[in-house]
């Protein structure tokens, strides 16, 4: 198997968090989940892996910036994507109608 570790390209592996919705771990993908500190897994909670992918700092990423985590996995070990913020503006796109007893 090639292994592709060098600071232009990485094979990683993407998990998704079973606790927090919207939230993926990437990590080289010779580590272990173990290998990663406990208070980060604390957060995160059960790892579900989701794909494995080879990395370039050119790579087009829905949420998240190809290079940062290639950085990140170099420096830390792991890159944590965390879930989108909630848009103040979009939450109140919704409001249940008023009953028309109470105005």
């Amino acid at each position: 198997m090639t292994q592709y570790t060098s600071s232009t390209k990485r094979f990683c592996s993407v998990y998704k968090s079973k606790k927090k919705q919207e939230m993926y771990l990437y990590l080289d993908r010779a580590d272990e989940l173990t290998s990663l500190p406990d208070a980060l897994m604390q957060i995160f909670g059960q790892a579900e892996h989701v794909m494995d992918m080879i990395l370039t700092p050119e790579k087009k990423l829905a949420r998240a910036d190809a290079k940062k985590i290639l950085d990140d996995i170099a420096e830390k070990g792991f890159y944590l994507q965390m879930p989108p913020a909630k848009d103040p503006e979009m939450l109140d796109l919704y409001k249940p109608p008023k009953d028309s007893l109470h105005g």
